[in-house]
């Protein structure tokens, strides 16, 4: 099979030269399928001495050692890896055939289960077939050791923005990080379960909407050629689940992908997954209660323990969580009551204590960079900040008893916000008067400012009951289940920058 020389290196020919070869043999590289009846754990676990069993595995070789007519190799499969062993005499010609495999190959093997002379269980091969040639080399590590005795790893796949760029690879050659993925799974599905126990319906709302709401975020923009409009890309459910609150349902939950067209860091990715709740007839004081059993129960569920090591840290889960105002918190911090406090003051207290001001478009926002430099970075243990001025809250429903404030709360662990919540606004005037005023900082510029959503506001003139809701990041809080520094290490295909060249 021709290929472009200057689109392969030496060992990639080799392989294609490899694959023609398996072609003019008779065999086919890439087969359709193969019945597996067991894999490595099980067998490992199932073995017993004495007792010979058959088994039916597939995997990916990842290590080779050929002696003449016999060859022990091990298969990777995705639990583990278990050696296998071949002989000419049980496989005859395709003994040779196996000669033309690499390290990568996915092959599938039928044999026996026994114990080696150095006590490794193994699979004595009767039978093999190729499902897949690999036709480019694995970047494998290499273990030797120094003159010290030190294991040194050579060709190790550690380039942080090559594994995320090729997630394939970095599953193939660093099986562990399959298990943050698999704990990623697991939170999502013992969160689904406690929401739906809990009596609350899981639903589906648009992700292309007409206008976006329920946050405040940069949108993506997009447009629909049929319809000839402009549409956003979510980012937030808000708006809709509120809208079906109205319409009756007794609680209702989604677990989805949404999209802000913001800045990326260590916390903060432009596709993001959230679980957003709300439930009719309950506050926000309610809603505390019920997160903080939702995630013990998560801890308990998946983890077995409600305390976790996190950055060095200790985290316990175990409620009641900590609960603070925001107001308080931040006076604590600099000496100033921010609702009282003029802009000129908030101006002052945001140089003093090194605030970006080009983040500090406004009160709201002077206000939020303020709190995220003085007091966010020490709320390591599980903490609920309470109360916040009603500038920073546009869909929050006004304290009832705390003027200037909303009953509003954000959940925070190891100085990183992981939730959002509210007493929802019911109020189909006050919620208006909110978006007018959200709508003159668009018109100062304020990109990540409330649109006027004409068919919410006719939606809650309808009359929608007292609700709480609340929004929990699933990235963020999976970062601090499994001791992730970056949110990329939770994604699987995080987003990069355009590959310039391809490799």
């Amino acid at each position: 099979m021709e290929q472009p020389q200057d689109d392969l290196n030496v060992l990639i020919q080799r392989r294609y030269d490899e694959l023609d070869e398996l072609r003019k043999k008779g065999i086919e590289p890439f087969a359709y399928n193969f019945d597996t009846d067991s894999d490595s754990q099980k067998i490992k676990d199932g073995f017993k001495d004495g007792e010979e069993f058959n088994v039916k595995i597939a995997g990916r070789i990842i290590a080779i050692r050929r002696m003449g007519k016999a060859s022990f190799t091990h298969l990777q499969d995705h639990v583990g890896k278990i050696q296998i062993y071949l002989r000419k005499d049980d496989i005859g010609d395709m003994y040779d055939a196996f000669k033309l495999m690499d390290i990568g190959d996915i092959i599938g093997v039928e044999g026996y289960v026994f114990r080696t002379k150095t006590g490794e269980i193994s699979v004595h091969v009767r039978k093999l077939q190729i499902l897949a040639k690999c036709l480019r080399p694995l970047p494998t590590p290499k273990e030797t050791l120094d003159e010290q005795g030190n294991k040194v790893i050579h060709d190790q796949f550690s380039d942080i923005e090559l594994r995320y760029r090729q997630r394939y690879v970095d599953l193939i050659v660093n099986p562990q990080i399959r298990d943050t993925f698999i704990k990623r799974s697991k939170i999502i599905s013992s969160m689904r379960k406690f929401l739906d126990s809990s009596g609350y319906l899981e639903v589906e709302t648009p992700v292309l909407q007409p206008l976006y709401g329920g946050g405040a975020a940069r949108p993506f923009l997009t447009h629909h050629n049929t319809l000839d409009s402009q549409l956003y890309l979510r980012i937030a459910d808000e708006l809709y689940l509120k809208r079906l609150i109205v319409g009756g349902f007794n609680g209702v939950y989604e677990v989805s992908k949404d999209f802000r067209n913001e800045g990326m860091d260590k916390t903060h990715n432009p596709e993001f997954t959230m679980m957003e709740l709300y439930v009719p007839y309950k506050d926000y004081e309610w809603m505390m209660n019920f997160v903080e059993q939702m995630l013990f129960n998560i801890c308990m569920e998946v983890f077995n323990d409600a305390v976790f090591e996190f950055d060095g840290m200790k985290i316990n889960f175990n409620p009641p969580w900590k609960r603070v105002s925001m107001i308080e918190a931040i006076q604590e911090k600099t000496g100033i009551n921010i609702v009282s406090a003029s802009t000129e003051e908030l101006m002052e207290t945001a140089k003093k204590f090194g605030v970006d001001l080009k983040k500090a478009n406004g009160r709201a926002k002077l206000m939020d960079e303020i709190f995220s430099v003085t007091v966010q970075p020490d709320l390591i243990q599980p903490t609920f900040i309470v109360d916040y001025p009603l500038e920073l809250s546009p869909l929050a429903k006004k304290h009832r008893s705390k003027e200037g404030l909303v009953e509003r709360f954000e959940g925070y662990v190891a100085g990183r916000e992981i939730c959002n919540a509210f007493s929802e606004l019911t109020d189909p005037v006050d919620q208006k008067e909110r978006f007018l005023g959200q709508g003159k900082l668009i018109e100062a510029g304020d990109e990540e400012a409330h649109q006027i959503d004409e068919d919410f506001i006719r939606a809650l003139e309808y009359g929608m009951p007292p609700t709480a809701g609340i929004g929990i990041g699933i990235d963020r809080l999976t970062m601090l289940f499994t001791g992730q520094s970056s949110i990329r290490d939770v994604i699987f295909f995080p987003q990069m920058k355009t590959e310039v060249k391809g490799s």
